[in-house]
C-alpha cells in the first residue's frame, strides 16, 4: 500500500485529492496538511512513501514543506500540486528535490498513475510541464558548456551510462534491467555518481544532466555483463 500525505491550504481540494486516490486499491491518504511544513511533520510521523504538494498555501508554501523534509532526509517522494506551470516554478522545485511537478488540472488518472510513478522512483511532470521542458531543452545550446565536458571526465563509462539512464527517468529496478546490473550495485553507482557530480540528489543529477547537455554526448552501449 502506497502511504500519501495530501498538502493543500483549502479543504475541499484536499478532500477531492483524497477521494481521488482512495478510489485506488493500492493507495492510502494517511494525513493531510494545510501547509507545508505542517506536511513535512505528518510525512515523518507516518513514514509516508509519497507526499502530494501544493506550491502556493499561506504561512509555509510548498517549497517550505519540501524543503524541511529534504532537510530531514525523509524517504517520502515529493510532488508538487499546483495551478501554475511557470518556468521558475518548474526550476524552483526541481532545484529544491521535487521529484515531479503536476498541475491540479490533470485528471485523476494521471494523479494516481503519478504517485505511482514517484514511489517507483521516476520523475514525473504533467504533459503540459513535460513539453515545455523539452521545448526549453530544445532550443538550448547543443554544445555541452566546458563544466559539463569536466563533469564527464570525471566519470566512468558505467556512471556515465546511469547517469544517461537517470536522465530518462528510470527507477533503480529499471536501470538494473537495462544495464544488467543488480539493483544493490545500480544504487552504489548512483551514490558514487552523486557524489562526483557534487549534487544533493538524483533529481539534481537529471537536471544537470540536461543542463550539461548530456543527450548531446556519446554514451556508451551497455555491457551485457553483471560486473561494474
Amino acid at each position: 500500500m502506497i502511504s500519501v500525505v495530501v498538502a493543500d491550504d483549502l479543504p475541499l481540494v484536499r478532500n477531492g485529492i483524497r477521494s481521488i486516490l482512495e478510489a485506488e486499491a493500492d493507495i492510502a491518504v494517511v494525513a493531510e496538511a494545510e501547509h507545508g511544513l505542517r506536511a513535512a511533520e505528518l510525512a515523518a510521523r507516518h513514514d509516508a512513501d509519497v507526499v502530494l504538494m501544493d506550491l502556493e498555501m499561506p504561512a509555509h508554501d510548498g517549497l517550505a514543506g519540501l524543503h524541511r523534509i529534504r532537510e530531514q532526509r525523509l524517504r517520502a517522494a515529493v510532488l508538487m500540486l499546483t495551478l501554475y506551470d511557470l518556468d521558475d516554478h518548474v526550476a524552483g522545485a526541481l532545484r529544491s528535490g521535487a521529484d515531479g511537478y503536476l498541475l491540479k488540472t490533470s485528471p485523476p488518472e494521471e494523479i494516481t498513475a503519478a504517485v505511482r510513478d514517484a514511489y517507483a522512483g521516476r520523475l514525473v511532470f504533467s504533459r503540459p510541464v513535460g513539453e515545455r521542458l523539452v521545448d526549453a531543452y530544445l532550443q538550448g545550446s547543443t554544445a555541452p558548456a566546458p563544466s559539463a565536458r569536466h563533469l564527464v571526465e570525471r566519470l566512468s563509462d558505467r556512471e556515465l551510462e546511469v547517469w544517461h539512464a537517470l536522465s530518462e527517468g528510470l527507477s533503480n529496478a529499471e536501470i538494473s534491467a537495462r544495464l544488467h546490473l543488480s539493483e544493490a550495485t545500480v544504487k552504489t553507482y548512483v551514490t558514487r555518481l552523486l557524489t562526483k557530480l557534487e549534487v544533493r540528489d538524483r533529481v539534481q543529477a537529471v537536471v544537470l544532466g540536461f543542463q550539461s547537455g548530456l543527450h548531446q554526448a556519446a554514451v556508451p552501449r551497455p555491457r551485457p555483463s553483471s560486473q561494474g
